[in-house]
């Protein structure tokens, strides 16, 4: 059994709460062990973010950043030091600001992502 750490809980929800918005309008899903929200009607591998609990870590996968990674230019040093891989924010601690700054970005990432899929319709 993986115990984690207390802080995790805490950075989960908030994460969570960051996608709070999103999800009257896109369905719940899961890929991997994964829960993401994606468009309806889409293949799993096109989510738009998830949440995963790691044993050193609190993901965020930010999908439409890996499509379009002009949504990447103008956040902070203290964010990117988060970024692992393309698409991937990790977290082990919670940190009000650096979340904003995440909703911000996740908010701006949403309509790339529904503009791109209101066009494929």
């Amino acid at each position: 059994m993986t115990v984690t750490p207390p802080d995790f809980e805490a950075i989960e929800a908030h994460l969570w709460s960051i996608l709070e918005p999103y999800r009257g309008r896109l369905d719940a899903g899961s890929i991997y062990g994964l829960a993401t929200l994606k468009w309806v009607g889409t293949k799993q591998h096109d989510f738009f973010a998830g949440v995963r609990v790691a044993p050193n870590h609190v993901a965020f996968h930010l999908m439409p950043v890996y499509t379009d990674p002009h949504l990447l230019d103008d956040v902070s040093p203290g964010l990117r030091k988060h970024l692992k891989g393309k698409t991937t924010f990790n977290f082990t601690s919670v940190d009000e600001a650096l979340l904003a700054e995440l909703a911000d970005l996740t908010e701006r990432s949403f309509e790339a992502y529904a503009a791109a899929h209101q066009l494929a319709s």
